[in-house]
């Protein structure tokens, strides 16, 4: 099968697999349920994925690749950091708060083992964070920005972006923002950001 071909049934399977662990939980989603619910044989799903928790890891990965991709293409065209900040943050704060990310996250909380926790840290934060850290060092190197007192500047910025939103998605708390609530924030954090780390 042709990696392109590949990877659209991959998309397929993993919507199937978000479909029952909104229903189900990750705990009572099976192979055979998603393999079920996608119309793939078993031994695509285990060939694919390894397990239930490769398929997890794919599907974290999947969620985030847009962002990454975003992340990847303003570091290598040496975009002006604060610019690549601005068309970044809308994507990265929707990527965060979207109905997939919170299933994940979800799933990842109600496992007492915490290897899903490990999986998503890995294949999520672990994977985005040096990208956010490499674009930050650019805008500090090239003075458009300077380092916060004691602190990790990548992680505040994530803090002003985000703030308790994610966990309260989590919970059920709060529903998924619109576009131009995500927007609306986007600019909030930028704008904060740009006061605590200003350069002047």
């Amino acid at each position: 099968m042709k990696e392109e071909k590949k990877q659209t049934r991959m998309a397929e399977i993993e919507t199937a697999a978000y479909a029952l662990f909104a229903q189900n939980g990750f705990e009572g989603t099976s192979m055979l349920a998603v393999a079920k619910q996608a119309k793939a044989s078993n031994e695509t799903m285990y060939r694919w994925y390894d397990d239930k928790h490769g398929l997890f890891e794919s599907m974290v990965k999947r969620n985030a690749a847009h962002v990454r991709a975003m992340l990847e293409e303003a570091n290598k065209d040496r975009e002006a950091p604060l610019t690549a900040l601005e068309r970044l943050a809308p994507v990265l704060l929707t990527m965060l708060l979207s109905e997939k990310a919170i299933l994940l996250n979800r799933a990842a909380a109600s496992d007492p083992t915490g290897g899903l926790g490990r999986l998503l840290a890995k294949s999520g934060r672990e994977d985005v964070m040096p990208l956010i850290a490499a674009l930050m060092r650019d805008a500090v190197r090239t003075g458009a920005l300077k380092l916060p007192k004691e602190d990790d500047i990548g992680a505040l910025f994530i803090r002003l972006l985000v703030g308790d939103q994610q966990i309260r998605r989590v919970i059920g708390t709060l529903p998924e923002p619109t576009q131009s609530e995500v927007s609306a924030q986007a600019r909030r954090a930028m704008a904060q950001f740009i006061v605590l780390c200003s350069s002047d």
